[in-house]
C-alpha cells in the first residue's frame, strides 16, 4: 500500500502509514538515515494490526519517502516532524517506540507533550549523540573541516557513510536531554543489545540513571547488535509494548 502524505506548517511533506484501532496509539520513531520500511517498524505494525491496536510509522524529512535531503536536516527538524505527525495524525494517548536516534526523538516528544505519553519503549536509544558521539570524538582535523567545509563524512558499520553537517552539531546542542532534568512519569522500557557497536551499554546505563520516574527499566539483551531485529529481539519489543499497554 502506498504511503500517505501530509504537509507540515514548515512546508515539509511527511510520508506515513497509519492503522486505526484501539489506544494507546503506538508510534514508531526510526533511527538516523533509517526509514519506516525497516524490519522493526513493519513487524510492530503487523503485530499491532493483529491486536487491533492503532499504529503510526512515518519518515522524517530527508528520510525515506518524505521531502528534503538528509544533509539539510538536523535533530530539531526531525523533532518538529515528529510533533507535527502525532498532532496531525493521532488523538489521545501515545505509546512511543523509538529506535536509536528515534529514542532521542521519543524523549524530546515526551518533553514537548508529556500529558499525551502513556508509555515509552526505546531500542538502543542514542540521546545527545551529536555531542557525545560525534563532536566528542572528532579529531582536530575533522573539527577544522567542519568549520571550513560545513560537513564531515563518517564511516558507518550499517550503511553508506554519514554526512554530518555543522548545522546538525550546533542544532543538537539545543536538543540535549542528558544535561537537564528528564522526568518520565509513565512506564518506560529501555532495550539495549550488548553487542551494539553504535550505541554502548554505558549510554543505556547513563540514560537509566539520569531519567526520573517511578517505572523505568533497562533490559540488556546479550549479543544483540544495533539492528535489534532478530526473532528474540522483536519478541522483546512486543512484550515491552504489551506489558505497558496492560498497565
Amino acid at each position: 500500500m502506498a504511503a500517505k502524505q501530509f504537509q507540515t506548517s514548515n512546508g515539509r511533506r511527511i510520508a506515513y502509514h497509519k492503522t486505526d484501532g484501539s489506544g494507546p496509539t503506538v508510534v514508531f520513531l526510526g533511527g538516523l538515515k533509517s526509514d519506516m520500511e525497516g524490519t522493526k517498524a513493519i513487524h510492530l505494525e503487523n503485530w499491532c494490526q493483529a491486536r487491533g491496536q492503532s499504529f503510526l510509522r512515518f519518515d522524517y524529512s530527508g528520510h525515506g519517502e518524505s521531502s528534503g535531503t538528509f544533509e539539510e536536516g538536523c535533530i530539531g527538524d526531525w523533532h518538529e516532524d515528529t510533533l507535527a505527525a502525532v498532532t496531525a495524525l493521532t488523538t489521545g494517548p501515545l505509546l512511543v517506540v523509538g529506535s536509536s536516534m528515534g529514542g532521542w526523538q521519543a524523549l524530546l516528544l515526551a518533553r514537548a507533550i508529556p500529558d499525551r505519553i502513556a508509555g515509552m519503549v526505546t531500542i538502543a536509544a542514542a540521546p545527545d549523540f551529536t555531542e557525545d558521539g560525534y563532536w566528542a570524538n572528532f579529531t582536530d582535523d575533522q573539527k577544522e573541516t567542519l568549520e571550513k567545509v560545513g560537513h564531515v563524512e563518517l564511516h558507518s558499520d550499517y550503511m553508506e557513510p554519514y554526512i554530518i553537517t555543522q548545522r546538525m552539531i550546533e542544532d543538537g546542542r539545543n536538543m540535549l536531554v542528558l544535561r537537564t532534568p528528564l522526568t518520565l512519569n509513565f512506564p518506560v522500557r529501555f532495550l539495549q543489545g550488548t553487542a551494539d557497536t553504535a550505541v554502548s551499554t554505558q549510554t543505556a546505563i547513563r540514560l537509566l540513571e539520569h531519567a526520573q520516574g517511578d517505572d523505568i527499566r533497562l533490559t540488556l539483551v546479550k549479543e544483540a547488535d544495533h539492528r535489534f531485529s532478530n526473532d528474540a529481539c522483536l519478541k522483546a519489543i512486543e512484550m515491552s509494548v504489551k506489558h505497558i499497554t496492560k498497565l
